[in-house]
């Protein structure tokens, strides 16, 4: 990942691609149940031998890079903001099944503040697809050959008091990047943050997703659908809040600061 991070910063000043490679990236892995157990850790999952719903996510992190980072792919890796992301668990995966992952790009569209793209991933095992994820990114100020650019997933973001109260370390940024692959510079250092326009070091957004999810064990099924908007960047240290509110078929949820700033609203369904 460190690699494909520097060879994204190199390439970046290059003429890129005008339109989306037709690529698509596979491989094949197996979870330890140190690299859960890890995992679940960081992100305040209990251990088990089944996969947190968040967790498969990290597995296709890494084909999502190497296919923006590779100059086929019209818009430059540094400075791409993730700005939305839904997953679907078709059934509790457990630690120790193959799975075989596969990534590619689409909807690549104008977006009123840029250009808007998906990172599409599908993890299956024995031929079935058991889980699915979408992960949207936004280019400010690049191009698109259409648009406009698909609405953000719906969700509702709920006002009542907090349910938890988090305190995410200076660190947490090292830590979820050690037990994720994701070595966004933004996400471990003050020094590279400031270089990219932030006060210090943000939280990874699916750190805050997984967070947030992980408060609702035991009171979620295996098979779900999970959206989430990723809004203000959560700086670190920070104090946050969870609220949580039962909706139709699951779970409304937002994390927010004192102020009422909104970092994530997602739905759980």
């Amino acid at each position: 990942m460190i690699g494909l991070y520097a060879k994204a910063a190199a390439g970046a000043v290059l003429p890129r691609a005008k339109s989306l490679p037709d690529t698509v990236l596979e491989r094949s892995v197996t979870p330890s149940v140190g690299r859960v157990a890890d995992y679940s850790a960081v992100c305040g999952f209990p251990l088990s031998d089944v996969l947190p719903p968040t967790f498969p996510h990290v597995l296709a992190f890494a084909l999502q890079i190497e296919l923006m980072a590779a100059r086929t792919f019209p818009l430059a890796l540094p400075g791409l903001v993730h700005v939305a992301n839904t997953i679907t668990v078709r059934r509790a995966i457990t630690v120790g099944e193959p799975l075989d992952v596969r990534v590619h790009a689409e909807r690549f569209a104008a977006h009123a503040r840029g250009a808007q793209v998906d990172l599409v991933s599908a993890i299956s095992t024995g031929g079935a697809v058991v889980w699915e994820g979408r992960s949207t990114y936004l280019a400010r100020g690049a191009q698109a050959p259409t648009g406009p650019a698909g609405e953000l997933p719906e969700v509702t973001v709920p006002e009542g008091p907090a349910a938890a109260v988090w305190s995410p370390a200076a660190d947490l940024g090292r830590r979820y990047a050690a037990v994720s692959g994701d070595v966004n510079p933004i996400h471990l250092n003050p020094l590279t943050a400031k270089a990219f326009g932030f006060p210090r070091t943000i939280a990874h957004g699916m750190w805050t997703a997984a967070h947030a999810l992980a408060s609702l064990q035991g009171r979620i099924p295996d098979a779900l659908t999970y959206t989430v908007q990723f809004r203000k960047p959560l700086l670190l240290p920070s104090v946050v809040e969870l609220a949580t509110e039962r909706a139709e078929g699951g779970w409304d949820l937002a994390v927010r600061n004192r102020k009422g700033s909104i970092h994530l609203a997602g739905a759980v369904r």
